[in-house]
């Protein structure tokens, strides 16, 4: 593995952890599922919360750039 991809999973693995701070009913398997497709995340958060795709877009968005 290079540099750049232990990077890139850091990256994920902090993505994922801070993503589940705030929607805890999101499973390891609901991440596994999602493998880098955005709106099926969107979908799995909206399923379980009720929260709109912009509001859970806007969220993502702020976590990813906190990382």
């Amino acid at each position: 593995m290079s540099v750049d991809n232990d990077r890139i999973e850091g990256n994920w693995k902090q993505f994922k952890g801070r993503v589940k701070e705030k929607w805890g009913a999101l499973t390891d398997d609901d991440f596994k599922e999602q493998e880098g497709h955005e709106e099926y995340l969107i979908g799995k958060i909206q399923e379980k919360y009720g929260s709109s795709k912009d509001t859970i877009r806007s969220k993502l968005r702020e976590i990813e750039s906190s990382i």
